[in-house]
């Protein structure tokens, strides 16, 4: 209680660099404690720290306007509210618990191969994606997704996990048999044939599955090295599922480009929904 005495005797703004200091919501239960706390917890000076430096330059990537009345008012926007930058390829928010930036390539921004032929994939319009177009795998035996993000739009000092989204249709076929999944960085501009998919996946171990655990119990005796397999997670908030890829540890300083993979090529599969490639930081 002394303590709290002292620093209620600081000027506002000294306040306000303390506060600073620690993570958003410290600021908001500080906020809660008197009106001299709320008023330095809830200026423009903290929140401003909590922004990325580049937001402006990213919002101006956006045709949609923020009418945020305050910091604070724009960062709840953006933790709460992904925009869609880059002629809506990709979307940019904020973590709610760190500031770290997060983005998600649209299926539309990702090499998905045979995308451009009817046959083998369909691009539909889901009122529950947030982009404008989601791809609907009809049928495939080589399924081979693959997105890429320059490293220097992400937070420095930040260790990223990427994640497919996606949702399996009423009808599904062959996506109970793992697949291969991996992350790397890269040199910027880097070609997708240089090398190989076969090349830069080989030794990799097949573990990722896209059906629920739940769903094919009964099915996992047939896999090898069951303790090695992974499943989705089903507890997004916005009901889509999402499967770990990998992750990466973004120093800050790097000049390249951030892959994600996920394929499989041995047999053929259908009824897979994909939204995009998510790269978010790592919950602490």
């Amino acid at each position: 209680m002394e303590n709290a005495a002292v620093m209620m005797d600081l000027p506002e703004g000294c306040i306000a660099n303390v506060i600073g200091l620690t993570t958003p919501p410290d600021a908001c239960r500080l906020s809660l404690t008197s009106t001299d706390f709320k008023s330095a917890a809830d200026s423009d000076a903290v929140w401003d720290k909590f922004l990325p430096p580049d937001t402006n330059e990213i919002l101006s990537r956006s045709e949609s306007a923020i009418d945020a009345k305050s910091k604070k008012e724009l960062f709840l926007t953006l933790s709460h509210n992904p925009i869609l930058i880059d002629d809506g390829k990709m979307s940019f928010s904020l973590d709610k618990w760190s500031g770290k930036k997060c983005y998600m390539i649209a299926a539309r921004g990702l090499r998905i191969a045979w995308d451009d032929t009817p046959r083998y994939w369909k691009w539909k319009s889901l009122p529950e994606s947030r982009f404008k177009e989601a791809a609907k795998l009809r049928f495939v035996c080589w399924l081979e997704i693959r997105g890429r993000i320059e490293t220097r739009m992400l937070s420095p000092s930040t260790t990223y996990k990427a994640y497919l989204v996606y949702k399996l249709t009423k009808r599904t076929y062959g996506l109970d048999w793992p697949a291969v999944v991996t992350v790397g960085a890269r040199a910027y501009g880097f070609d997708y044939e240089c090398p190989g998919l076969k090349e830069i996946t080989a030794g990799i171990k097949h573990t990722a599955i896209l059906v629920p655990q739940r769903k094919i119990e009964g099915q996992l005796a047939r896999h090898h090295e069951i303790n090695e397999v992974k499943f989705p997670n089903e507890s997004r908030a916005d009901g889509w599922l999402e499967m770990e890829l990998g992750e990466f540890h973004c120093q800050g300083d790097e000049d390249g480009e951030l892959e994600m993979i996920f394929c499989e090529t041995s047999m053929g599969k259908s009824g897979l929904l994909v939204q995009g490639i998510e790269v978010r930081p790592e919950r602490e």
